[in-house]
Formats: structure tokens, C-alpha cells, sequence
């Protein structure tokens, strides 16, 4: 089935009115059966919509990573989207604004367009056959999927129909090798740039463990502890933080993989069961059927 893209606004996406620019896409691959697409330049937010052939009334908002200065689509976007669908997890793939390509509240935009995304999955979960809903987001995406778990009652944009009347709150998240904290000692300095540039008076509100509260919906957080691009202590404060705030909360280190690992790149060593790992989680807390013996 092909997938559904849609828009994620009616119209203009908030703060990003009057902007003149089109999306920019570039493939890294020199491959020709192996892509690698980086997208940037994200006017109009959209949700891709992967449907599996027999799906089981799970769903999961994907926000894959780019350290907010793209958004790369195969490795951590459709590869993970095959795997979910073959597990019957009807996807929806984000592509979300970056913050730092000119739009009115920069920092405020990912997390405008995973709550819209995630109100309007809710909107037409009976059309899909949902009864969860839950998010996943890689590196940078991690931070938005983080962001989105701790922050979804946060007002940063006004509601534009019936469906801002929901609720954004997903049912759990994964978190795989996050962007989690925008204190300088162990933030992804690329991210930070990108979300703050020089204002040091935001650091704590665009921190996710410093907003974890007990609201908050289980994680599940992977991570290589050889990452040398975002530090392990940022997966390593959120799962603590999660902890003190009474939050079901399961963590997982690997001793190799380095940073970006997805699936294609997680085939060798112990990195390779995260996605075993996963479904476990999943299906323990019965948000995917248990399997049959």
C-alpha cells in the first residue's frame, strides 16, 4: 500500500507565516539501491502514513533525527516504519520544521508539530483501527518525541480546530540514542545552536529530563555507549529523571554501535537486539498483542 502523506496544518504552520522557501532534499547515498535522504528547508510539516497489511490497533508518531539541521528519512525514518509495519504498527512518519530556518518561536516549532501530529492521529484513530497511540523518535527526533512526552499539555500554539481539543499526550515512548539536555556540559552542541543559539535563559525549558513530571508516559531509551556525538548521560539523566518522577521507565546501554545505529547499521553485536528489546517492551505492557507461542 502506498503511503498517505498529509498536511499537518490547514494552513500555514504557527510562526511560520510569510515565509518563502521550498523543501530542499538531497540523497547521500551513491548507492542507487540503498537511499539516504536528508530533507531541510520544512515549510508545511507533514505526516507520511505507513499502513501494514494486517494491522493490530497500535500506532506510533516517528520522528527520526538530523540534529535539527535535517530530517534524514531512510535510516531512521521508513527502514523503522518496514520494521513496525511488519509487527502490524501502523506508522506516521513526522517531518517536522527545524528551528533555526527562520520561523517566528524557532525553538517552540518541533514540539507545535509533534503535538498537532499526535492530536490528529487521536482525531481519526477509529478510521486506522487505533486503540494506542505511542511515539518514537532518534537522536535529535529523540529530543522532539521527548519533548512531546514531557511537554504535551505545554500551550505553544493556539488551536485551530476541533482537533487541538485533544489530547497530545502519547500512550509511551521510545527514545533511541537521544538529544536530551541542553546543558552545555552534555548537550549535542549542533542541537543546541540550533534550538537556542546564544539565549542561555531557555536551557532548562528545552531540557527534557528538567520537565519530566509524573504525567509523563513509560520510556523505553536505547543507546551505544561508544556514542561520541550525543553523550550518554543525556539517555542517562532522562531515565533518572524518570525514576524520581515515578515513571515506568526501562533503559538499555550497549557497549558498541556509535551514534545513528537505526537498523541498518545495528547488525552486528549485541546493538542488534534493540529491536527485539523493543517488541518485548511493547507487548509486555500490551500495547502489541503477545505473541503466540
Amino acid at each position: 500500500m502506498k503511503p498517505a502523506i498529509l498536511q499537518l496544518w490547514p494552513g500555514d504552520a504557527p510562526g511560520s507565516e510569510g515565509l518563502d522557501f521550498d523543501l530542499q532534499c538531497v540523497e547521500r547515498s551513491a548507492d542507487p539501491a540503498v537511499r539516504d535522504r536528508a530533507v531541510s528547508s520544512i515549510r508545511r510539516p507533514t505526516l507520511t502514513v505507513f499502513r501494514p497489511a494486517h494491522p493490530n490497533g497500535c500506532g506510533v508518531l516517528l520522528t527520526p533525527g538530523g540534529g535539527y539541521q535535517r530530517i534524514v528519512l531512510d535510516k531512521e525514518g521508513e527502514d523503522i516504519a518496514q520494521w513496525l509495519n511488519a509487527l502490524g504498527v501502523t506508522v506516521f512518519l513526522l517531518q517536522y520544521r527545524l528551528p533555526a530556518e527562520g520561523h517566528n518561536h524557532g525553538a517552540d516549532v518541533p514540539l507545535q508539530d509533534a503535538q498537532r501530529a499526535l492530536r490528529l492521529i487521536r482525531q481519526r484513530a477509529a478510521e486506522w483501527g487505533l486503540d494506542h497511540v505511542g511515539a518514537l523518535g532518534f537522536s535529535a527526533g529523540g529530543h522532539v518525541a521527548a519533548m512531546l512526552a514531557t511537554c504535551h499539555v505545554r500551550e505553544v500554539y493556539a488551536a485551530v480546530d476541533a482537533a487541538d481539543a485533544l489530547s497530545a499526550r502519547p500512550d509511551f515512548v521510545l527514545l533511541g540514542y537521544p538529544v536530551i539536555s541542553m546543558d552545555a556540559a552534555i548537550a549535542h552542541a549542533g542541537s543546541r545552536q540550533a534550538l537556542l543559539g546564544s539565549d542561555e535563559s531557555h536551557v532548562r525549558r528545552y531540557s527534557a529530563e528538567c520537565q519530566v513530571n509524573a504525567q509523563t508516559p513509560p520510556l523505553f531509551i536505547f543507546l551505544p555507549d561508544d556514542d561520541a556525538s550525543v553523550l550518554p548521560e543525556n539517555s542517562v539523566r532522562m531515565y533518572l529523571a524518570a525514576r524520581h518522577a515515578g515513571v515506568s521507565a526501562e533503559l538499555h546501554s550497549f557497549q558498541r554501535g556509535s551514534h545513528g545505529f537505526g537498523i541498518r547499521f545495528a547488525r552486528h553485536g549485541t546493538v542488534a537486539a534493540w529491536t527485539g528489546l523493543a517488541e518485548g517492551w511493547l507487548r509486555q505492557n500490551g500495547w502489541l498483542p503477545l505473541a503466540e507461542a
